[in-house]
């Protein structure tokens, strides 16, 4: 191990290479501190050629490697094993901006920027990258990547897998796959760059990525309603679908527990509740105010409880503070065990209705936090107090996942819709996954990583192959 070490300073500088305990252990513990890892040293290259060199270092000394961006990841999918064993390999560094092409609306960028840094980019060059999430100052390129972020746009411009073009990805036996192209249709044959989103740094390493851009819009319209119930709310997001097209950007919807919460920890801040709200978003080109008399004009046709327009960006802004704060909100309240699931917007209500009946009927009293992004059937689900007190919370765990996970494939959904499946949802992956998927993904992982040293015991724990 002291070879592969000097070997790797050679190649990236010694101050690039951190093997302090006092250094490590803060990339080494995951952002929800359920995980604390032990790695022989945290390696940051400042190039695809740098990482490429240490991935076929590694390989010859036989060293697994963790792949790091932002260390934001909820499921331990960034955070190496206790072993010491491990590379943690952190690509903070790769920070260049390769190209800008406004005629193509497209972007190529290293995987080490943060997605906050990649809008700033895009508004610069008077472009939009769709993508938000509550933690974009913090969390990098290459890890919205690796495990598909979605955020708070999907339901108007989909995924990662969408917003990518293109990729550069260093393989596990070092080789360097060159698939930045821009462009938007290519049947010469397999789309190779989509087996590496949303594969959790499990098939090889992102460094670079080119990005879709969408010109940005000249008009939103912003209103926060108030609901009797979750059917009503899927009735509302029908209903606009239908009346206002691609024009509807975010759907987003919060239980009365959220807002309870809410006005706990920000007393004040909600303009009103309701047994359920929605906010809403549209945005277009043209002005703000016929954008904003449409939302009305509609809204006042609908059965709501109560509503609120947002009449500036100072008000746009405080009713999305209300969504965006939700999770941290509730970070403050104590622990929870956090569920990123989806199903068919059509299901939600269903689902809600037998899976809270469910959990209350197994553990009286538990509380439900349900909130997210019910435009596309992506809900984050959360549970504590199954008992009095919230002291022995997680060993409740695998029973409320199992009631919370045959709820969720009975409605044909998924028990990991964006933050993917890291070393938290191992087990549950293979108890529900389709056979034959799971055959084809322990397949391909055989073929583009036979030694298993891409990030093991994430996504996929180690089947006949190790």
């Amino acid at each position: 191990m002291e070879q592969l070490l000097r070997d790797i300073a050679a190649v990236i500088g010694p101050a690039h290479l951190l093997t302090d305990p006092a250094d490590t252990a803060p990339l080494a513990l995951d952002y929800r501190r359920r995980y604390q890892g032990r790695p022989l040293a945290a390696a940051l290259p400042g190039s695809t050629a740098e990482t490429a060199a240490i991935v076929s270092l590694c390989r010859q000394y036989g060293v697994a490697i963790v792949p790091q961006g932002g260390n934001t990841s909820t499921c331990g999918g960034a955070t190496p094993d206790a072993s010491g064993r491990q590379l943690l390999l952190n690509l903070r560094r790769l920070r260049a901006v390769r190209n800008i092409d406004t005629d193509n609306n497209s972007l190529t960028v290293e995987a080490g920027l943060t997605l906050a840094e990649v809008q700033r980019l895009a508004e610069e060059a008077g472009r939009l990258f769709p993508l938000s999430l509550a933690s974009e100052g913090s969390c990098q390129i290459g890890g919205n990547l690796s495990t598909n972020a979605g955020g708070l746009a999907v339901l108007r411009y989909g995924t990662m897998r969408e917003l990518a073009l293109g990729l550069e990805v260093v393989l596990p036996d070092g080789q360097v796959l060159h698939a930045l192209s821009g462009l938007r249709k290519d049947t010469s044959g397999l789309d190779v760059k989509q087996l590496f989103i949303g594969a959790e740094g499990q098939l090889g390493l992102i460094t670079a990525a080119t990005l879709r851009l969408f010109p940005q819009p000249t008009a939103r319209a912003t209103a926060l309603t108030g609901l009797s119930d979750s059917r009503a709310a899927i009735r509302l997001l029908s209903g606009l679908r239908q009346a206002f097209g691609d024009r509807l950007t975010t759907f987003e919807i919060m239980s009365s527990a959220c807002q309870s919460l809410l006005e706990r920890h920000h007393p004040g801040q909600l303009p009103f509740q309701a047994p359920w709200m929605a906010l809403i978003e549209l945005s277009d080109n043209g002005g703000h105010a016929a954008l904003e008399d449409a939302l009305v004009s509609w809204l006042a046709e609908q059965p709501l409880q109560d509503a609120v327009l947002a009449r500036s960006e100072t008000e746009r802004a405080q009713l999305w503070r209300l969504r965006e704060a939700m999770s941290e909100t509730q970070k403050l309240d104590g622990p929870s065990i956090k569920h990123d699931i989806g199903v068919p917007s059509s299901a939600i209500a269903d689902f809600l209705e037998d899976c809270d009946a469910a959990l209350q009927a197994a553990f009286p009293g538990i509380r439900i936090i349900a909130f997210g992004h019910a435009g596309d059937g992506n809900l984050h689900y959360n549970i504590s107090f199954t008992r009095p007190g919230n002291a022995h919370l997680f060993d409740d765990e695998p029973a409320v996942n199992a009631i919370v996970y045959d709820t969720v494939y009975r409605y044909q959904g998924t028990l990991a819709a964006e933050h993917g499946v890291g070393q938290l949802k191992t087990g549950w992956l293979e108890r529900y996954k389709d056979p034959a998927s799971l055959q084809l993904m322990r397949g391909i992982k055989q073929l583009l990583d036979p030694d298993n040293l891409m990030n093991p015991g994430k996504w996929l724990s180690p089947g006949p192959h190790g």
